[in-house]
């Protein structure tokens, strides 16, 4: 049997599954990530948890019958913007720095001196950014610039220097004229830049020594992967022109598949590259992480079971936790409004739940509006996927067809990439 292996690395653990020809889960399994010192994260970490998560997955195929000998194609997916400086043996020289971690102020201005002033790496929090920090902070000769799923892939081959045009996009690289820009060489060694192959190329073999240490087939083809988000995408949807992912986990975040490119960093709006197709979006803070901050998990299914959705209850309200907003909104300041409150906590729910439903739609017209695609369908993933009265309330500003995903690990979508092919 021809399976294939999708590794998801995130912020608390991996999860792996495993996907017959057919595209249909045979296995899944998790690891937790080993505690790291916040103050000096360790990509090391993140291999030894891929161990580990392998390991349970070979275990969990032979109960059914089957063997990590089977498994002929693996791509792995990271969270987007984390990278890590490695040696030419890939021993880390760095410390790994993450998705969301900023305060790269001295970076930004130079990136600002030479990049284009729409260019996704501009800004303080931007991943070129974090790659010049952490050439500042290398305490041995740097070789290669990894991101997160670069790191992961690189151990499998035994070799680094690789990327995808998905991790690589916010640290630079430009997926239309598949380069690095001409001016990345005034902020950051262009020696330790990786090459760059669109989501899902075949690399090569998996090290034969990894491979047996793992108990997987020592033929296995490495592909190059992708993001979590993207991976997420791929996982819920079909990939099919105008097919669109809202995630309402604790932020919404929005994707549509679309034949043309949309980039406006002046609205938090970028397009990533995948098989032949721009998927465009982008990431709003409000989401479930403010419903919770108001509401326990019963409470929230016990007033949403008493909301009419079919009622207006606009309120003009935009939930966040805290000042800072990213798209379709892009600004650093704007306040959170929940204002005026009503008396009935039913109606401050259905408020909130339509002032979330409003931001989504609003991200999708913005989408629209710059010659994006408009969603024919609408899959939706994330804890909200599973409140039909926000379903309902989100079909009154959308107008789309909206669906709940079967899949939606990032780890399948993953391995569905390995099929996929690069164009």
């Amino acid at each position: 049997m021809t399976l294939s292996l999708g590794i998801d690395v995130g912020t608390s653990g991996v999860r792996t599954a495993v996907i017959d020809a057919t595209g249909m889960p045979v296995s899944e399994a998790r690891a937790a990530h080993l505690p790291n010192d916040p103050k000096r994260i360790d990509a090391t970490k993140w291999w030894t948890s891929v161990q580990n998560c392998i390991a349970k997955q070979v275990e969990n195929l032979k109960v059914s019958g089957l063997s990590g000998e089977d498994i002929s194609r693996i791509a792995v997916d990271g969270t987007s913007g984390s990278m890590v400086l490695t040696d030419g043996d890939l021993r880390p020289v760095s410390p790994a720095l993450m998705y969301n971690s900023k305060g790269f102020d001295a970076e930004a201005a130079a990136i600002a001196r030479c990049a284009p002033a729409t260019h996704i790496t501009r800004g303080g929090n931007s991943a070129l950014g974090r790659a010049m920090r952490l050439a500042s902070l290398a305490d041995g000769t740097p070789r290669h610039l990894l991101h997160q799923a670069d790191y992961i892939a690189a151990k499998l081959l035994g070799e680094g220097g690789r990327s995808d045009f998905n991790n690589a996009l916010k640290t630079g690289f430009d997926p239309a004229d598949a380069a690095w820009p001409d001016w990345a060489d005034e902020v950051l060694d262009p020696n330790l830049l990786p090459t760059v192959s669109p989501p899902g190329m075949a690399w090569e073999r998996v090290s034969k020594s990894v491979a047996d240490d793992l108990g997987v087939s020592d033929t296995a083809i490495i592909h190059a992967g992708t993001t979590d988000s993207i991976a997420a995408f791929l996982a819920c949807a079909p990939l099919e022109r105008a097919n669109a992912v809202t995630s309402l986990g604790s932020t919404l975040a929005i994707k549509v598949l679309s034949a043309n490119r949309v980039d406006d960093p002046s609205i938090g709006l970028y397009s990533h590259r995948i098989s032949g197709h721009w998927l465009v979006g982008g990431a709003s803070n409000t989401g479930g992480a403010v419903l919770a901050k108001h509401f326990s998990s019963d409470e929230l299914a016990k007033l949403s079971a008493q909301i009419e959705p079919t009622k207006s209850l606009d309120l003009d309200y935009y939930p966040l936790n805290q000042p800072g907003e990213r798209f379709p909104i892009n600004d650093p300041n704007l306040e959170p409004k929940l204002t005026p409150r009503p008396d009935s906590d039913v109606e401050f729910l259905h408020a909130m739940l339509s002032a979330i439903a409003r931001i989504e739609a609003l991200g999708y017209a913005e989408i629209e509006r710059r010659g994006g695609e408009t969603p024919a369908r609408i899959f939706t993933a994330g804890g909200g996927a599973k409140n039909t009265t926000w379903t309902k309330i989100r079909g009154q500003y959308v107008h789309s067809e909206i669906c709940v995903a079967e899949n939606t690990e990032a780890s399948i979508g993953t391995a569905k990439l390995t099929s996929i092919g690069p164009e």
